[in-house]
């Protein structure tokens, strides 16, 4: 086995389309986890916002949060539109670290109406850290058994998803977490939007958190804007 690996779930607040403030707001939230990865939500550098222009990997205004990474060696995975290669979107995951951001993962299972305005990724995604197979999710993926099977299949340590739900739907990414726990025996990290974003969601979830092998959630945040909750994965 690899390690220990320190993985923390941030929910951070978040100001619709405005990808400087909501790197800023990542960038706080990587200091104080203080985490080698921490894992954000769904959309989270822009909200969930439909019309938000496509994020590329090497927009300045990620600086912040590229210096956060820098200074405390965290690989921040970090939620964004990104522009697909057919002239459509992806919904998707940055990874960014000290040397800057890359695409990390295009989500393959798109919910509701996302069809009409985003592009399906093609495949499942790993992410190696420090000699831990990362598998990545984005929100409707971790609702999909056949993801997690996909992904299990390319040989995972953990299952680390960005997700959004509407308040009421709070206890879905939790019943998701211990069913991948159990069904692949790996841990799993999902970190949940909190606070208002577009498209009908004005009170979004929260309750980000860690989830052992066996089913045991190991950390946990509340439903507030701005926390975070870490765990030593080993």
């Amino acid at each position: 086995m690899p390690q220990p690996l320190t993985v923390a779930v941030a929910q951070p607040p978040c100001t619709p389309c405005d990808v400087a403030a909501n790197a800023r707001a990542h960038a706080a939230a990587v200091r104080a986890a203080g985490a080698r990865v921490v894992v954000f939500p769904e959309m989270s550098l822009t909200g969930y916002e439909f019309d938000a222009p496509p994020v590329a990997a090497g927009d300045p205004r990620l600086a912040p949060l590229v210096e956060a990474c820098a200074a405390t060696g965290s690989i921040a995975l970090a939620g964004a539109p990104i522009a697909a290669a057919d002239g459509g979107t992806h919904i998707a995951m940055l990874a960014i670290d000290a040397r800057g951001a890359a695409v990390a993962y295009r989500k393959v299972w798109l919910g509701g109406s996302e069809p009409a305005r985003f592009v399906a990724g093609a495949a499942p995604a790993v992410l190696e850290v420090d000699g831990w197979r990362l598998g990545l999710a984005i929100c409707k993926d971790t609702g999909v058994p056949r993801h997690a099977v996909d992904t299990a299949a390319l040989g995972i340590d953990a299952y680390v998803a960005g997700v959004l739900e509407l308040e009421e739907d709070a206890a879905i990414p939790e019943e998701r977490a211990r069913r991948i726990a159990a069904e692949h025996g790996v841990w799993v990290a999902i970190a949940s939007f909190a606070g208002p974003t577009g498209e009908g969601y004005e009170r979004s979830a929260g309750g980000s958190g860690i989830w052992a092998p066996d089913g045991r959630a190991v950390a946990r945040c509340g439903r507030e804007p701005g926390a975070w909750a870490g765990a030593t994965l080993g």
